[in-house]
């Protein structure tokens, strides 16, 4: 973990004033710290957009890239799965008008241009300080519906891995993991690393209020953080 890089990047963003984070400085934040996260750059026109598509290769994600946006997909923000240059380029014209239209006064940084990762199982890893308690850590079935399902649990860090895994088997998208209706068993051992890790930053990065991973892609083999927000103090 890269703590003194981690403290240049939030100190930048406070002289900003900024209070929250995009997309992908958060990430940054969880490469800094060991955790996989796609390949990626912020692209400000189409242009040169195309040419980090030429770099990273198809098949690509577009996403917007405000501060002032916290639900990408609720404003026509992301498209997936873009196969060439001239899906892209369309995608592009597409979401520009579609942004503009569904939130007008956000500012907008860019576009991200970032790989895209295979399908895996989803989960959620997130954390907030609590000014008397300290961290708080969570963990429960990621994607769009976390929010709906509410099939998370809890723990005050700093963790241990045994604590990370009972974490994990509380939550009822546990089978998730481990092979329900058929799937194939998913890498357990790198969740739980991934929970020490994002408590280990928050007990590290103070200026950190909230950090959360959603989805992290879980497979048989390693996971990928491709979505990830910050909340500053």
């Amino acid at each position: 973990m890269d703590a003194q890089a981690i403290d240049r990047l939030v100190i930048e963003a406070q002289s900003l004033g900024r209070k929250t984070l995009p997309e992908p400085d958060a990430k940054e934040i969880l490469r800094l710290s060991g955790v996989p996260v796609p390949r990626s750059h912020v692209a400000k026109d189409l242009s040169g957009a195309v040419e980090i598509a030429a770099k990273i290769g198809y098949p690509l994600v577009l996403k917007v890239v405000s501060p002032d946006i916290l639900h990408k997909s609720d404003v026509g923000g992301v498209a997936l799965g873009i196969r060439n240059a001239k899906e892209l380029e369309e995608k592009w014209a597409e979401m520009v008008l579609t942004v503009a239209d569904e939130s007008a006064t956000s500012m907008i940084e860019g576009f991200l241009v970032e790989e895209m990762a295979p399908k895996g199982a989803e989960v959620i890893i997130g954390a907030v300080r609590d000014e008397q308690f300290g961290p708080l850590i969570m963990f429960g079935t990621g994607g769009v519906a976390v929010e709906l399902m509410k099939d998370v649990s809890f723990r005050l860090g700093p963790l241990s891995k045994k604590e990370a895994i009972g974490m994990m088997t509380e939550v009822k998208g546990f089978a998730l993991l481990t092979g329900y209706r058929g799937e194939t068993f998913k890498d357990i051992e790198a969740v739980a690393e991934i929970i020490l890790m994002v408590s280990q930053i928050m007990e590290e990065v103070v200026a950190l209020k909230e950090l959360e991973i959603n989805p992290l892609l879980v497979y048989e083999r390693g996971v990928m953080a491709v979505d990830a927000r910050a909340v500053l103090k």
